[in-house]
C-alpha cells in the first residue's frame, strides 16, 4: 500500500505577493465586535407554581416569564443565609414598586417554605468541621484514608480454600440447571403425549 504524498513546491513570487517583506506587527491583537450582545440568562428556572403565580400577576401587571426569572435570580443572588429586606429588594430590582412588592412577598414565602437554603440549586460542599461526611449529596469530599498502593497477591491457604468453595458452588449450580432442563424436557414430552392420546380418542 502506497500513501500518495504531494511534491513540495516553492514559488517565491507567489509567496512575496501574499506575505510582503515590509510587514510590521500591530501593537494590538485584532478585535471583532459582535453584531448583537446576547443577554445573560438567569440561573433560576420557572416551575409550575411560579407559572401559576405569573399568570395571575399578568392580569394586573405587565410581566413576562423571563422578567420574573431575572427578578427571582437577583433576589436569590443578593441573599445569603439572611433574606434581603423589601427596601434592599427595591435597590436590587429597580422595577415598579407594586410589582417588586408582589414578587418579593411571593419569593420570601416560597423561600421560607423551601427546605433548601436557596431556590437556585447549587453544588453542596463539605463543611470545614467535617460534619457533612455522611451526606450522599456532598461533592468534593476530603479523603478520610490515604490511598494505598496495590499489594502483590499471595496464594495463601485462605484464598485457595475460597476458590475451591467457589468452584464447588458453581459446579452444583451447573448440575441443578441441567436437572431443571431435563425436568422441563420431560414435562414437554408428557404434554405432547397427553395431547396425542386426547386427539386419538
Amino acid at each position: 500500500m502506497v500513501i500518495p504524498v504531494p511534491e513540495a513546491e516553492s514559488n517565491i513570487t507567489y509567496y512575496d505577493s501574499i506575505y510582503p517583506g515590509d510587514y510590521k506587527m500591530p501593537k494590538q491583537l485584532i478585535h471583532i465586535q459582535p453584531f448583537s450582545l446576547d443577554t445573560e440568562q438567569p440561573d433560576y428556572d420557572l416551575d409550575l407554581e411560579d407559572e401559576v403565580f405569573v399568570n395571575k400577576l399578568k392580569k394586573k401587571m405587565d410581566i413576562s416569564y423571563l422578567q420574573f426569572e431575572e427578578m427571582i435570580d437577583r433576589l436569590e443572588k443578593g441573599s445569603g443565609q439572611q433574606l434581603v429586606s423589601l427596601p434592599e429588594a427595591k435597590l436590587l430590582l429597580k422595577e415598579d414598586d407594586e410589582l417588586i412588592k408582589e414578587v418579593f412577598d411571593y419569593w420570601s414565602r416560597k423561600r421560607k417554605n423551601s427546605k433548601a437554603n436557596s431556590l437556585i440549586p447549587t453544588v453542596k460542599q463539605e463543611k470545614r468541621d467535617g460534619s457533612s461526611t455522611n451526606d450522599p449529596y456532598v461533592a468534593f469530599r476530603r479523603r478520610t484514608e490515604k490511598m494505598q498502593t496495590r499489594k502483590n497477591r499471595k496464594n495463601d491457604e485462605a484464598s485457595y480454600e475460597k476458590m475451591l468453595k467457589l468452584r464447588r458452588d458453581l459446579s452444583r449450580a451447573v448440575t441443578i440447571l441441567e436437572m431443571i432442563k431435563r425436568r422441563e424436557k420431560s414435562k414437554r414430552e408428557l404434554l405432547h403425549l397427553t395431547l396425542e392420546i386426547f386427539e386419538k380418542r
